[in-house]
């Protein structure tokens, strides 16, 4: 990477050096790497390793990992760049304006479904004799920073990229909105533009790692680091993009209310099992509210598709009931929400359309549990909150809820209840009854279970699930989270971290 550094030295301008540097920062994003964090391991020893080297294409590239880099990076490269500063070492001249932007304008384009916002930022370099000057309007190097975010993906950003065609790009987008009646192009304040970014930057930093990969396009890495630095330079001002989210929040009572009145709707009348269309519209009001920023009421092909072959698969446990009538409420949600958000006729057959061709891809994609051999009435145990992404890490938990185990009929026994979780535990023991630390030991193996049951933190099932692909036994997985967790104690941060270092070893010493 520092030889690579060498072309740094060869540009003519400080935006083609970010934009460099940014896409060296963006090989590792999001990566995994053995005994820390990749930021850390690779980013800060980058930093180490330049500052060693004391050459000009080395405090060049500190230079701008000083502006493009984390908190961490930017610290240890400014305290690095300003010593070999101090020892002379040569520099290009355009270094001085590295990172001296200032915004000029900012636009998004919206769909009228509400699927996606392309968010535009412009910018521009101050010259060098304004640097003294920040009241300057800035007139060099114009260029602009798109964003699309995705909110049929928990709002996140998915891909980025720089042009230095603004007024091109200015004109393309006006064009598109002119000739698509669906898609709006309109100014947005720079505050609100940073407030919508910054979250949907999160949401991407969320969305993966711990071996997950991040949904975003290969540009989304190669400008992360540049897209963060840039917003940073837009205004603070609101704290989050308020028109995209519910003015009311939708509480329990609020959810009913509006279940209430789509099943009293003419939308819901040709529906003809009112008990299971109830609980369909219950799990399609949580949807919309829980992970689309509290808009039960959006419709659209792609948001339809993913509730159906993506989010109620993997999070929703439907009766055969509620997995007949799904489709056929979403259809009706659809007529009984359109006309709330004003969508056009022709956008209405659109997303029916979308809802009757993932129909037949539905069955295939919902995993009823009972297909594999498991008992509904054992199912129903386990997953009494009906959350299906919690049936592999609560079955792992409590295996033996089946049967009779001495004078015990476990298929009587509640695993949600504390007290017969303890009986489980005792029962998964019997052959250790006589150690002398038995009760300290089973009160562990209950927190284990208990945050297995939770789901708290995730990282506590990726690491068992990491193990038992080693081909470790169950009950030897649980000690290693439960000398984890006992040796860390109360210390969040540091439990999760432990718990992504054991999931790579090789060989964990059981």
């Amino acid at each position: 990477m520092l030889v690579a550094a060498r072309e740094l030295l060869a540009v003519r301008s400080p935006l083609d050096a970010e934009l460099m540097v940014s896409d060296m920062l963006g090989a590792w994003w999001g990566q995994r790497v053995r005994g820390g964090d990749v930021e850390q391991v690779l980013g800060e020893g980058l930093v180490d390793y330049a500052a060693k080297a004391g050459t000009p294409a080395a405090l060049t590239l500190l230079i701008t990992i000083a502006y493009l880099g984390t908190s961490r990076q930017a610290a240890k490269a400014e305290g690095a760049a300003l010593a070999l500063m101090e020892s002379k070492v040569a520099r290009p001249r355009w270094v001085e304006r590295v990172g001296a932007v200032k915004p000029v304008e900012c636009f998004v384009s919206r769909d009228a479904y509400g699927d996606q916002d392309t968010v535009v930022c412009t910018f521009a370099y101050r010259g060098e004799d304004a640097l003294s000057d920040p009241n300057t309007p800035p007139t060099e190097d114009p260029h602009a920073l798109v964003v699309v975010v995705d909110y049929n993906l928990r709002g996140m950003a998915r891909d980025a990229w720089v042009s230095s065609q603004v007024d091109k790009l200015l004109e393309q987008a006006r064009a598109e909105a002119e000739a698509n009646p669906m898609l709006r192009f309109e100014p947005l304040e720079p505050q609100q533009a940073r407030a919508l970014l910054e979250v949907a930057m999160k949401a991407t930093r969320e969305s993966g790692g711990r071996g997950r990969p991040y949904p975003v396009s290969d540009s989304y890495r190669t400008y992360h680091a540049f897209a963060r630095a840039r917003v940073k330079a837009l205004p603070p001002g609101r704290k989050r993009p308020a028109p995209l989210y519910s003015e009311a929040p939708y509480n329990r009572e609020r959810r009913a209310m509006l279940a209430a009145e789509f099943l009293a709707s003419d939308a819901a009348e040709q529906l003809s099992d009112p008990s299971a269309a109830s609980r369909c519209a219950d799990h399609i009001i949580d949807y919309g509210c829980d992970q689309d920023f509290g808009r039960p009421l959006r419709v659209s092909p792609t948001k339809c598709e993913t509730f159906l072959l993506d989010w109620l698969p993997r999070k929703v446990l439907l009766s055969p009931a509620e997995q007949e009538a799904m489709p056929h409420v979403l259809a009706a949600w659809v007529r009984f929400a359109a006309p709330r958000m004003g969508l056009p006729e022709h956008a209405v057959r659109a997303t029916l359309d979308a809802v009757w061709e993932a129909t037949a891809k539905f069955t295939e994609a919902y995993r009823d549990p009972t297909t594999f051999g498991l008992d509904r009435s054992l199912v129903q145990r386990l997953l009494p909150d009906k959350d299906l992404s919690a049936l592999a890490r609560r079955a792992f938990a409590f295996p033996y809820l089946e049967g009779v185990r001495g004078t015990v009929i476990l298929d009587r026994l509640n695993p949600a209840d504390e007290a017969d979780r303890r009986i489980l535990i005792e029962l998964d023991h019997l052959e250790e009854r006589h150690r002398p630390d038995l009760h300290e030991h089973l009160a562990w193996h209950e927190e284990i279970a208990k945050r297995l049951w939770d789901g708290e933190p995730p990282q506590l099932w990726d690491a068992a699930q990491r193990l038992l692909d080693l081909g470790h036994d169950r009950h030897d997985v649980l000690h290693v989270l439960i000398e984890i967790a006992e040796r860390i104690g109360d210390h969040p941060d540091e439990l999760i971290a432990a718990l992504d270092e054991i999931a790579d070893l090789p060989d964990p010493p059981l």
